[in-house]
């Protein structure tokens, strides 16, 4: 594990308060990744890899989501919600903000290229 995948963990751990969408967006390796459509969302709430990527980009997309199921644990023991549910909701609501240009997933998993137009989300998002 790099010293940046490392790191990453351990902001994660002491930042848990902090969205862990934010907190990869402030890394310019996932910022770059995302927009040269190397990672994108998923219905299930989670980063994934488009293609097969390096080890170190699924090193990164890894920890990325390592963030995202702590913060929908913690938000489903607050709610009494499950963990899928939250984290379908957010795979919802993260396909619907991604931007022209950027990789998500359909409900069928093939990988799609955000157009001007609404993104092909599952038919159970609100």
């Amino acid at each position: 594990m790099t010293k940046k995948v490392m790191w990453m963990v351990a902001g994660a751990l002491a930042l848990s308060g902090v969205s862990s969408v934010a907190l990869a967006q402030r890394d310019p390796a996932y910022a770059a990744a995302r927009a040269a459509g190397q990672v994108g969302e998923q219905p299930d709430g989670y980063l994934g890899v488009v293609g097969a990527g390096n080890a170190e980009l699924r090193a990164l997309v890894n920890a990325i989501n390592i963030q995202r199921k702590a913060a929908y644990t913690q938000k489903a023991q607050a709610s009494g919600a499950t963990v899928e549910q939250l984290a379908f909701t957010s795979g919802c609501n993260l396909i619907q903000q991604t931007q022209a240009g950027e990789k998500y997933r359909t409900p069928d998993g093939v990988w799609q290229t955000r157009g001007a137009g609404a993104p092909t989300r599952d038919p159970r998002c609100i």
